[in-house]
Parts: C-alpha cells; structure tokens; sequence
C-alpha cells in the first residue's frame, strides 16, 4: 500500500490502515518520545499520546512536505504540550543576557549513557537541550513552544549543559579509578 494510500485510508478510520501506519513509523516516533522523556515508560506514554493526535489530526496533512517531519511534528508538539500542561516548566530566571558555552573537551561517552544523563535532566532543562542541540531549534522558537522567554530558554540550555558535564567528568573519574 502506498503512502497516500494508507494515509487516505487512516483518514477513513480504517483500523488496518491505523496499525500499518503504527507499525511502520513507531521505532521512529518511540526515538522521538525517549529523548523527550524521562524514562522508557514515560516515552511509551508519550508515544501512545502522539498516535493518538496523529489519528485525531490525520485530515490536516495535505501531502505537501514530508509525512514523517510531519509526524515527528506532532509528537515534539503532544510531548512538549503535556509538560506544559503539568507545569513541569517553571521559569528559573529570565536575566540571562548571552548564551554560556561549556567546555569539555574531547570525551568519547557512549550513547547509551549520554542518553540516560540527558534524560535525567530536570524536564525544562531537558527539553530546551533536546530542542536547541539535537533539534535545531532556536531560542526564540523554544521559548514559543515551552511558552517562557528566550532569556529562560538561554539559561536552561546553559544549565543542561553544565549539568551534562559535570556528570561526563563523573563519570571520567569513576572510570579512572
């Protein structure tokens, strides 16, 4: 089945069509979800939440632009939506005038564990450095979507990254020992 074809047919409700369409982009999505969660459980959550705004939302694509930077769309937007939600983003301070860069050097930390120090980042730190570094985005669109200043969005990132190295020289040390 096509691309436009399973996509008319999720927009009918066809079930089939919904589970292929699950089945085919849900390691990708679930990629997604984990750098924006916490943990497993709650990327699955996330996940869960995300399809379920896809289907809801599904009559909105129109077949211009790519399908999956529109489905990474929606589940960046259903994430972040449900942290504002729960108030998880409360501003810190708003005075911070230039970005703060952190040095570390060159440091070879295996993914498995820089994911698990970004995902236990407070969730406004987390989200801002996932959002900025991995994603692309600049203050000024972090601060539309996580609704603070680019002030916060600034010092969030800066703060995410002074945690993330102190937690890599951590880990440094312990390996030296």
């Amino acid at each position: 089945m096509s691309l436009k074809e399973l996509v008319h047919n999720c927009k009918k409700g066809n079930r089939i069509a919904q589970e292929q369409l699950y089945k085919q982009y849900a390691g990708k999505l679930f990629g997604v979800c984990l750098k924006y969660s916490r943990n497993k459980t709650e990327a699955e959550d996330n996940l869960h939440d995300s399809f379920i705004t896809i289907f809801q939302k599904i009559d909105q694509y129109k077949f211009k632009g790519s399908f999956e930077g529109w489905l990474k769309r929606i589940t960046v937007n259903t994430v972040l939506q449900k942290y504002r939600k729960e108030e998880y983003l409360s501003v810190i301070t708003d005075n911070v005038e230039e970005e703060v860069t952190v040095e570390t050097g060159y440091v070879e930390v295996g993914l498995p564990i820089l994911l698990k120090y970004i995902q236990d980042l407070p969730n406004k730190y987390r989200l801002t450095f996932n959002l900025y570094v991995l994603d692309g985005y600049s203050h000024k669109e972090i601060a539309e979507l996580l609704g603070t200043s680019v002030g916060t969005s600034k010092s969030n990132l800066a703060r995410a990254r002074m945690i993330l190295k102190e937690k890599i020289e951590k880990e440094l040390i312990n390996i030296a020992l």
